[in-house]
This record gives structure tokens, C-alpha cells and sequence, in this order.
């Protein structure tokens, strides 16, 4: 099995506060967290790292006690008005948690404005030693991995990515093929989960299984063989499983956190 960075998203145990997300993370055996600056959506309940500076200051205490580091930084979106300035301090917020890696979504059906703005956003990056990572969503205006490499690819930036989500690349009808092709460079780390049962027709379904409903590594319908033999070796992994029933149900973070990694342990050692 290849030793390499696993990661616990926030989105797996979205219910913790970011101290708390770190001691599940060291209780569960990861070396790495992503920290959300950025609600995903209105309606989300937020830890506001970014305003809060005494949480900031508990966190950053809990990161050096524990040893755990910071993977990446989420979620910025890019919108048809979005002023790319404006996220200067989100980014030196991510600098001094010591993340490497930025989550990008693509929300502006303007794809050469989306370009654009993608660019500019590297280039705020770079003197943070942050990557932007443009992920495909199949709702959002990076659709598939075809497109966020196109858009990757025009903007033309060093520290520009692409993120593959198993859950996306699996809805979105990306194909293994071309995630085979991509440049290593541009892909610095991935997302695992698993996928169950067939694409749905309905894009608001796919959206509420993406949100809500993922499965653990090996106990879906994804190819995740598949996928990690097309992606680099070793490339660091962020376990991003939301399961909202698991949660209703009494599962503690801590036991979903351990879940995710022991099945992601066990795929990796199959390959």
C-alpha cells in the first residue's frame, strides 16, 4: 500500500467545530484536515474561522497540540459579480492555517469571465503558496472534467488545478481515459467517497445524494479502482462522505471519521 496524505473533509462531519474535527482527525489515525472558511451554501450551519478570531486562534492551538495539518481551504465560488480581491483575506486565512491546497467552484455560466476570474484568483493565490483547485460539479458552470480542464488550461497559472471528486467524475460522465491524460501538475490531490447505484435523471437528486447521501470507499458502485490507478501515484486524498442518515442515526464523527478511513485503507490496499 502506498503511504500517502489522507485527509478528513469537512464536509464528513460538517457537525463538528473545527477543534473538534482536528481530535476526531488524530483519534482516527489522519495526518490531515480541510478546513470549510466558506459555507457551501446559505442554509448551512457555519463555523466562521474566518471572522472569529478567537475560534481561529483555539484551532490553530489545537493543530499544533495534535500535529495535524491542513490539506485545504474551501469553499470559494466564482460568480457572474464576483470580485476576486475581495478574497484576499480568506486567503491569507488559509496561509496561516498552513494549507497548500484552495477549492474552487465555478458558478458563472460566462465561461471566458469564469476564466478569467480563475486566473486572477491564482495569481492572488500564489503569494500565499495556495493552489486553486477548479472542481467540476455537474449543476455548477465546470460541468466535467473536460471543461475544468479546458478552463484549467486557458487560464494558463502555475498553481492552477483540477479537483476530481469521485462522487462528481462518477455523475458528471467523466471519463477514466481522460483523467489518464491529465498533466500530474494538475492534479495535487483528490476527493474519495463512493457512488450508489445509477446516475438519476434528476439533477436536484443528484445534488441531495451529493450533499447528503455518499457511501464509504468499497461499499458503493464506483469504480475507485479504476479511478486511483488514472490519477498520480500517492496523490493525498480528502475522505469528503456526507451521510446525513448516519448522523440522524447517532453515529458519532468520531465513527464515521474511522469508517472512512479504514475503507479507504483497505481499497488502497487492493491496488
Amino acid at each position: 500500500m502506498d503511504e500517502r496524505i489522507l485527509s478528513l473533509a469537512s464536509l464528513t462531519v460538517l457537525e463538528l467545530s473545527p477543534p473538534q474535527m482536528i481530535e476526531v482527525a488524530v483519534r482516527a489515525g489522519y495526518s490531515h484536515v480541510g478546513l470549510r472558511l466558506e459555507p457551501a451554501t446559505p442554509e448551512e450551519y457555519h463555523f466562521p474561522l474566518v471572522a472569529d478570531g478567537d475560534l481561529r486562534r483555539q484551532t490553530l492551538r489545537r493543530l499544533r497540540d495534535t500535529g495535524i495539518a491542513v490539506l485545504d481551504v474551501e469553499i470559494l465560488r466564482l460568480k457572474p459579480h464576483t470580485v476576486v480581491a475581495d478574497f484576499e483575506k480568506l486567503l491569507a486565512v488559509g496561509a496561516e492555517f498552513g494549507a497548500s491546497e484552495l477549492l474552487v467552484a465555478g458558478n458563472d455560466p460566462d465561461e471566458q469571465r469564469l476564466t478569467d476570474n480563475f486566473a486572477a484568483l491564482c495569481d492572488l493565490a500564489a503569494p500565499y503558496g495556495l493552489h486553486p483547485h477548479l472542481e467540476f460539479m455537474p449543476w455548477t458552470d465546470a460541468c466535467n472534467l473536460e471543461q475544468a480542464l479546458r478552463i484549467v488550461a486557458n487560464a494558463d497559472r502555475e498553481n492552477a488545478a483540477v479537483l476530481v471528486d469521485a462522487f462528481h467524475f462518477d455523475r458528471s460522465g467523466s471519463r477514466l481515459e481522460d483523467l489518464a491524460s491529465v498533466a500530474p501538475a494538475r492534479l495535487r490531490y483528490a476527493q474519495l467517497c463512493d457512488v450508489a447505484g445509477p446516475r438519476p435523471a434528476d439533477m436536484a437528486e443528484i445534488l441531495r445524494q451529493a450533499r447528503n447521501e455518499r457511501r464509504f470507499p468499497g461499499e458503493g458502485d464506483c469504480d475507485l479502482h479504476g479511478l486511483l490507478r488514472s490519477l498520480p501515484a500517492n496523490i493525498p486524498l480528502s475522505l469528503e462522505i456526507p451521510t446525513v442518515k448516519l448522523l440522524e442515526q447517532g453515529v458519532s464523527g468520531l465513527q464515521r471519521a474511522q469508517r472512512a478511513l479504514d475503507r479507504t485503507r483497505e481499497l488502497l490496499a487492493q491496488l
